[in-house]
């Protein structure tokens, strides 16, 4: 590896599993000091074992604000003030408009928009001037897919966060930018509860719809973060990082 972040520390949210996993793993490889976060203890000691490189490890709920700020706390007190913050936890959800209820509108909004936003705001005491923030958004931000009402609606939201974080941060050369996929081999769809007839039924329309004509994999997604943690990006911010094989631009 070329240790492009060679001695950054890194917190990746959402960083035991799928696109999150991968990127900490890479990051690691690279040379940064890693810390992931989640909600499953297991799924994180497992993690953790495989990132290597003296990874460490946190539960934590984004849906609750009261969890994000400790973990900052953990990670500079174990590796020093944070380089790189990859806010990459959130959840799918689909369902038609009439059968959507408050509590699920909420649990949505908790984690892939309010949860985002605090995420950030709880970070900016531990945060180098100089720092790169990344956020997980989605190629789906800027379209219209039936049964997509809130989670769009989310991620559409995140982008807009990413603009303003961007605006409001530059004073402290703090860079903001988006990473948006299109459709990854990730168990999102299982983890969202979707039956296998339903989880099979989205793969075939991503399949169908994108150009490309295959799903991204977690390796391309953690290069494209990569790119945006590191130098390589350094007059890039505001920005999004579109990495979807074509699905909402041809």
């Amino acid at each position: 590896m070329s240790g492009k972040l060679k001695n950054k520390v890194a917190v990746v949210t959402g960083g035991n599993s799928g696109i999150g996993f991968a990127t900490a793993k890479l990051f690691a490889n690279e040379g940064a000091k890693v810390a992931v976060t989640g909600r499953d203890q297991a799924t994180i000691a497992t993690s953790v074992a495989q990132i290597g490189n003296n990874a460490i490890g946190f539960v934590a709920d984004v849906a609750n604000i009261n969890s994000i700020a400790p973990v900052y706390e953990k990670v500079s007190s174990t590796f020093g003030k944070i380089d790189i913050l990859v806010v990459n936890a959130g959840i799918v959800y689909l369902s038609p408009i009439a059968d959507v209820t408050e509590e699920m509108f909420d649990q949505v909004s908790d984690i892939n928009y309010k949860g985002v936003f605090f995420t950030v705001q709880k970070a900016l005491p531990y945060l180098n001037d100089g720092a790169s923030i990344v956020i997980t958004s989605s190629t789906v931000a800027n379209k219209g897919i039936a049964g997509g009402s809130v989670y769009l609606s989310t991620k559409a939201a995140e982008r807009a966060l990413v603009r303003a974080f961007a605006a409001e941060l530059v004073g402290r050369n703090i860079r903001v930018n988006a990473l948006s996929p299109g459709s990854v081999g990730t168990p999102i769809f299982k983890k969202a509860g979707f039956a296998q007839e339903q989880e099979d039924a989205m793969n075939q329309f991503f399949a169908t719809a994108t150009p490309m004509k295959r799903a991204g994999s977690v390796d391309e997604m953690a290069k494209g973060f990569l790119f945006l943690a590191s130098d390589d990006s350094s007059y890039m911010t505001g920005g999004d990082l579109l990495l979807d094989g074509g699905f909402r631009d041809l």
